[in-house]
């Protein structure tokens, strides 16, 4: 039997342990809330942009009326042969299996495309170590003035891949406080490279938050756009009903409500319904053009949004099964702490008793 004072001192560590578990559950249950608030006030501006580029479509010849061609590159569908995968996951652990959830998603999402060359974009400290293990990072490609001059006229050929699945760009500590100005610099790149004709498909596997028990992980295809404002998901895994139970337990003990990240705003949704024509200073065609490049940095916003408030749930869920099992072990302890004691005092009384009965 092990020895009391050992069990006591295995107590007092497993209550440490309660305490940093519950305070580390109410930080994300905080930043939760913020990460919610942040997802909201985001929207109205999605929703109007979506329903602005929704009208001009109608107003404007985005397809060439004798080639049927979209007049857009990012509208052009071509052969998927190379492709871009943006990986968004967290910078720091305890989650639970946040995640590990992604990278699996990922993985999953590379053998379907096999045969393919695969650019991936990293987004966060835990997806780049897991994927730098095991894809090389993409060569760096130096050149002269001469060279970069030449590549501006197109006549540069394509440096030399890595490998068929190779990393070209890592993105560490940008969740800690997402900026737009962020994901837009991340979205130009992607931009760029299509249009150029680098890449012909871009994906994002995130974590898609919608509120503490709705919450499902996807990989949307977020070029070429097919239909806007329609997202178009590839892959999808929702959460099981115990995890939903967890989670909704997890938020009523830390306070955190059941509200979700969507909501149409009444002005958003009535612009572009209304049976009048709009007048606008440039033509629908150049506004277009200049704001479908803001329609793929949104999405890209709203993709590292989601991400960063469906890992707050994930560590507020998990340090909340933490704590409670913590409570349980303590418990555990206690008591084989007091079977330990009788047993002590126990044998102690059989020990006098026996060696009075031996005088």
């Amino acid at each position: 039997m092990p020895n009391i004072l050992d069990i006591r001192r295995r107590i007092r560590s497993v209550i440490n342990t309660r305490q940093i578990t519950k305070a580390m559950k109410m930080v994300s249950a905080a930043k939760l809330r913020r990460a919610q608030d942040r997802a909201l006030s985001a929207r109205p501006y999605a929703q109007m942009l979506t329903n602005v580029l929704r009208s001009l479509v109608t107003r404007a010849e985005i397809y060439d009326p004798e080639t049927g061609e979209p007049k857009h590159p990012l509208l052009a569908q071509r052969p998927e042969n190379n492709i871009l995968l943006i990986v968004v996951t967290g910078d720091k652990g305890l989650a639970g299996a946040f995640n590990a959830n992604i990278t699996k998603a990922a993985m999953r999402f590379l053998d379907s495309k096999a045969g393919k060359n695969i650019d991936i974009e990293a987004v966060g400290r835990k997806g780049r170590d897991f994927l730098r293990r095991r894809y090389p990072a993409a060569k760096v490609q130096t050149r002269s003035l001469a060279e970069l001059a030449e590549s501006i006229e197109g006549a540069v050929e394509k440096p030399e891949r890595a490998g068929r699945i190779q990393i070209t760009g890592e993105h560490i500590g940008i969740l800690g406080k997402v900026e737009f100005a962020q994901a837009s610099a991340l979205a130009e790149n992607v931009i760029q490279r299509y249009c150029r004709e680098e890449i012909d498909s871009v994906y994002v596997v995130f974590n898609e938050f919608k509120s503490v028990i709705a919450q499902r992980l996807i990989v949307e295809q977020i070029l070429p756009i097919e239909q806007i404002g329609e997202q178009t998901v590839r892959l999808a895994e929702e959460l099981t009903e115990e995890e939903k139970k967890r989670a909704k337990e997890a938020a009523v003990s830390a306070g955190v409500g059941m509200r979700g990240t969507e909501g149409t705003p009444e002005a958003a949704s009535q612009f572009g319904t209304a049976q009048v024509d709009y007048i606008y200073e440039q033509t629908p065609e150049d506004l277009f053009r200049a704001l479908l490049p803001k329609y793929v940095s949104i999405q890209v916003f709203r993709a590292l949004l989601e991400s960063v408030a469906a890992e707050h749930a994930a560590r507020m869920t998990a340090m909340d099964a933490a704590t409670n099992n913590a409570t349980d072990m303590i418990d555990s302890l206690t008591l084989a702490m007091n079977r330990a004691r009788q047993a002590k005092i126990t044998k102690e009384i059989i020990e006098i008793v026996s060696g009075a009965a031996a005088m």
